[in-house]
């Protein structure tokens, strides 16, 4: 998975400083939208030729390190409770 991270960059210069594969004008938040709304890998790959398959594995590696370091809470309409925590 190390290896996988190595591919994502951020260059204050590119991109705002947002986090980027290798050093292309795409951002990981670009290539994790296009997956969460349903785009396949391969129509990744034919729409942006300069990627590899490892580098959407990539970006995806680091969503879950995000993940992994942050708590989240999500407010709900009817309970009080946040992720994780067990209703009576």
């Amino acid at each position: 998975m190390e290896n996988l991270l190595k591919r994502i960059t951020i260059n204050e210069n590119i991109c705002n400083g947002k986090p980027i594969i290798r050093g292309y004008r795409i951002t990981v938040k670009t290539i994790l939208e296009y997956i969460a709304a349903g785009e396949t890998v391969e129509n990744l790959l034919m729409a942006y030729p300069f990627l590899e398959k490892e580098d959407i594995d990539a970006c995806l590696q680091y969503a879950v390190r995000a993940v992994d370091n942050e708590t989240h809470f999500f407010k709900c309409r009817s309970s009080r409770h946040h992720v994780g925590t067990a209703t009576a």
